[in-house]
């Protein structure tokens, strides 16, 4: 056969495609959903930092999870709770912030080498080729994991960090340039969009450019 491991290999992008296109608007929509309800946001973040704590512990004293791997992902969550103090308002250049960027690596990693050792040593235990390893977690257990434990408070950070362009000006130094202190047009333009919002649009942009330089897409006719 040819011609159908062809359509399947196109079938295969094109939902692909499909599927960045659903996530990328279903996070458009929750930045847009963070800019409207930042208190809500804010309570909501905090009880989902503090639940995964309290379920990383579990993990340690029912399942018998590693101790200091464990430690680092409370340490992790804990700095990211430092950053609700100013919440929606971040600083990229804040050392906390920084310092939450290098644990979201460093976490992944850890926990990383320590599932595949795990599959490793249940592999290598295993006295036949026909048996099942057993106490190996499933690639569906480890990625609920890694998507609980991991990364869904770092994304959801990522998402709300769009809420900080409509700060309004207070007595701190820094809060007033988030949201500028030039002309009313300036500080149009800066509450215009979040970063998320603003990296799809520019993704777009370039997109529409792009067609209309190949001749695929007409450009509109303007006055």
């Amino acid at each position: 056969m040819w011609i159908l491991p062809l359509v399947g290999y196109v079938g295969v992008v094109i939902g692909f495609g499909f599927l960045t296109l659903a996530t990328a608007s279903g996070l458009y929509y929750l930045s847009e959903l963070v800019e409207e309800h930042t208190v809500l946001a804010k309570r909501v973040l905090v009880r989902l930092i503090q639940g995964i704590i309290g379920l990383q512990i579990i993990f340690l004293l029912v399942d018998r999870f590693p101790f200091w791997p464990t430690m680092l992902g409370v340490l992790a969550h804990i700095v990211y709770l430092g950053n609700m103090r100013r919440f929606p308002y971040v600083q990229l250049s804040d050392p906390l912030f920084l310092l939450s960027c290098g644990l979201v690596l460093l976490d992944h990693f850890v926990w990383f080498r320590y599932f595949s050792s795990a599959q490793q040593r249940a592999y290598t235990n295993m006295s036949s080729y026909y048996d099942s390893p057993t106490d190996m977690p499933t690639f569906t257990q480890i990625a609920s994991y890694f998507g609980i434990c991991v990364w869904l408070v770092p994304f959801a950070l990522f998402v709300s960090l769009s809420a900080s362009d409509n700060v309004l000006p207070t007595m701190g130094g820094n809060n007033s340039e988030a949201v500028g202190v030039g002309s009313g047009s300036e500080v149009n333009q800066k509450r215009g969009g979040g970063m998320f919002k603003s990296a799809v649009d520019g993704v777009l942009s370039v997109s529409g450019n792009f067609g209309s330089a190949t001749g695929l897409k007409r450009s509109d006719d303007r006055l």
